[in-house]
């Protein structure tokens, strides 16, 4: 496939995710859309998805190939994980770290929120239980564990 029609899929599938169209998410994979490929703006189908709290479709995308920790945007956005924490989507955030979600990847390249900030932001005590169960736990931006 060119490049062209993969770009037009890509805007498409994440339009597709952005709007919770599952029949057209999965027509568009079924054309070649691929999960990983971000649009011209740098947003990924998975990010759309999660931010949105899609579970059937962040399901559906993460089946297709869509890695669970691939950052989303130019700085505006980030992962997928810390997307969903954020809205308090809980179902989300079980379905990405039952496929490997990362619960203390920080956005931004390592340098923003972890998920477990996010949804400390908000009255989301389910997320952080689920968080913490996955071993999410305060890290300086280094990584390492903060006591």
């Amino acid at each position: 496939m060119n490049r062209r029609r993969q770009k037009k899929l890509s805007k498409k599938l994440v339009a597709a995710a952005t709007f919770g169209d599952s029949i057209r998410i999965n027509a568009l994979l079924r054309a070649g859309a691929r999960p990983e490929i971000s649009d011209t703006e740098g947003t990924t189908p998975l990010y759309a998805a999660s931010v949105n709290g899609a579970d059937d479709n962040v399901l559906c995308l993460l089946a297709a190939g869509a890695l669970p920790d691939t950052e989303s945007g130019r700085g505006a956005e980030g992962t997928p994980l810390c997307a969903a924490a954020c809205w308090g989507h809980t179902e989300t955030v079980r379905t990405l770290l039952d496929h490997g979600a990362d619960p203390n990847l920080r956005e931004d390249h390592g340098m923003g929120r972890s998920p477990l900030e996010w949804a400390m932001t908000g009255p989301y005590p389910e997320t952080l239980a689920i968080l913490l169960a996955a071993g999410a736990g305060p890290h300086d931006r280094a990584g390492r564990p903060v006591s």
